[in-house]
């Protein structure tokens, strides 16, 4: 009687695994499915909130220079594109993917905080800078809900006007010098800016780090990039209730 061969004995021991159809994501699902991918999106998202977070900032000094000029630009928002574009059309698209990088900036944040909970913290590429992570750590699960909130009070309160009492449509001046001729807003907005400074400084600090980027020649530009952008964003935001409460604009 033949033997079998030790070969056919160790292939017919270990059976060969299969993967069930359907089971593997296509691309871009199952690079999203990494923790990696999730920093990616993170930080892609993260740049674009950036960008918006200092248009806006930008678009709103312009309550220095008089109610027409505010209200010109906001109109200007609304007819972006024309006579290409219908009215509002430009608008609601950039406010499309606002809102699609802001749900994946927080179910990235959210998968990734869920899986540092069950098992170790996933590492970075590189070796990071662990005082100002452990930091950034202990203050990002609490100033990502607040900002969260922060929107949502801001939307109602100078996009929908449902928390502002003294709210006309299409005047912006109008309904920004009318919320913030009260105390308590202006304290609410002045710590919940505080609370997007701070988140603000890490993502622009750990984004690049994200990514890759991590050169001890460029940390200190990094850190100093972080520093000036999220001081000049708090900066600005906060003149504006300020400067309505105390009179300089009325």
């Amino acid at each position: 009687m033949a033997q079998a061969s030790p070969r056919s004995t160790v292939e017919a021991a270990v059976k060969p695994i299969s993967r069930r159809p359907g089971s593997s994501a296509p691309w871009p699902l199952n690079l999203y499915a990494s923790a990696v991918g999730k920093k990616w999106v993170m930080a892609i998202t993260g740049i674009i909130g950036m960008g918006f977070i200092t248009m806006h900032m930008l678009g709103n000094l312009k309550i220095y220079l008089g109610a027409e000029e505010l209200n010109h630009y906001a109109e200007g928002l609304r007819t972006f594109g024309a006579p290409l574009a219908p009215r509002e059309a430009i608008l609601w698209i950039l406010r499309s993917v606002l809102l699609v990088s802001l749900v994946l900036h927080v179910h990235a944040a959210f998968s990734l905080w869920s899986a540092n909970r069950r098992a170790r913290p996933v590492a970075y590429a590189s070796q990071r800078d662990y005082i100002a992570a452990n930091w950034a750590s202990r203050t990002m699960k609490w100033t990502g809900p607040l900002i969260l909130w922060f929107i949502f009070m801001h939307l109602m309160d100078l996009t929908w006007g449902a928390y502002n009492a003294d709210f006309i449509h299409g005047d912006v001046y109008h309904n920004v010098v009318a919320l913030f001729s009260s105390a308590p807003k202006v304290i609410i907005y002045v710590l919940a800016n505080v609370a997007l400074g701070v988140h603000l400084w890490h993502g622009a600090w750990s984004l690049f780090q994200s990514i890759g980027v991590n050169n001890p020649y460029l940390n200190g530009i990094r850190r100093v990039f972080a520093t000036v952008f999220a001081l000049a964003i708090v900066a600005g935001n906060v003149s504006f209730p300020i400067a309505v409460f105390l009179g300089i604009v009325s």
